[in-house]
């Protein structure tokens, strides 16, 4: 047994020292630990503790709050805590309706009164499948990069952006993409399929923390953002902080796509959604149109109709 594996089964993480590094992940990035994740939580710190020859879990927190290498060594620990699991055309039917529906609505509002390309933003892009996605489809729908659409993406993990930027990806990140697509959009070599500089070219990476204001402020108007499979890390009220800076960042019109599991009940009244023949979305309305919940509404109504107060 390695010295790192021994000195990681010694350590316990107690009541206190839970509540401080939950805390701490919450106000940093806010990413949620309860009971059901200590054990986690433990694990990966441990692991960490153990690497940097700290000894214990108070010297570790004492690190990322006060030393001079803390932001870099919170970086780190967060790539650890993160789960980065995604694949290539995920949720094919969301990724049709922004190709084949949203995009073309925007261009056709935007008209030749602002001819400038829609701006679509990927918040938490992990390792850059979604993204790259966004491209393969948009350029197989004929639209073209720069003048129709931008595509910028952004994660927390320095390590997932490194990944992105590189392009290269194993069969398990394929494993939706049909034989025409990968054979048009990637080259296999050693085993490993690497992205056509075609689509590569398309995407801006950045490193961003979706609750640093300041950084967010440096990003533009947005017309579309995709924040898909990562809110769900996020209690209420970080979820609420997060929904509100992608509505001061969405121009009145734009979209805002989610993962299947998640939803804006008891978040934001801010957004309406939007039945697509692909999908369901978030729209923000503009100021002209009527705000309103409309899935509360349609909800409402669908709950008088089953206990017969629509008859």
């Amino acid at each position: 047994m390695s010295l790192v594996a021994a000195t990681e089964g010694l350590l316990e993480l107690g009541d206190a020292e839970f509540r401080l590094f939950a805390d701490l992940f919450r106000r940093h990035c806010g990413l949620h630990f309860n009971e059901d994740s200590r054990f986690l939580l433990e694990k990966r710190l441990a692991r960490r503790v153990a690497e940097l020859g700290l000894g214990s879990f108070s010297a570790y927190h004492y690190l990322l709050r006060t030393d001079a290498s803390g932001d870099r060594e919170l970086s780190h620990i967060v790539d650890e805590l993160t789960t980065n699991e995604t694949w290539f055309f995920r949720e094919r039917g969301q990724l049709r309706a922004l190709v084949d529906e949203i995009l073309p609505e925007l261009l056709l509002e935007r008209g030749e009164r602002s001819p400038t390309p829609v701006s679509i933003w990927c918040a938490g892009c992990a390792s850059g499948e979604e993204p790259y996605s966004i491209v393969a489809m948009a350029l197989e729908a004929g639209f073209q990069p720069g003048r129709d659409f931008r595509v910028y993406a952004s994660d927390i993990s320095r390590t997932m952006l490194q990944q992105a930027r590189r392009g290269v990806y194993r069969p398990t990140s394929l494993r939706e993409c049909d034989s025409y697509l990968l054979g048009k959009y990637f080259t296999e070599q050693d085993g490993l399929h690497r992205v056509a500089d075609d689509v590569k070219r398309n995407v801006v990476f950045m490193h961003l923390n979706l609750l640093d204001r300041p950084r967010l402020s440096l990003l533009g108007p947005m017309d579309v953002i995709l924040c898909r499979n990562v809110i769900i890390y996020f209690d209420a009220d970080t979820k609420k902080r997060v929904i509100q800076a992608f509505e001061e960042k969405l121009r009145p019109g734009g979209y805002l796509l989610l993962g299947h599991s998640e939803s804006l009940i008891n978040l934001s009244s801010a957004f309406e959604l939007r039945h697509l023949r692909n999908d369901l979305v978030y729209r923000r309305p503009h100021p002209a149109e009527e705000p309103r919940d409309r899935w509360q509404t349609r909800a409402l109504a669908e709950l008088e109709d089953e206990e017969g107060g629509g008859k």
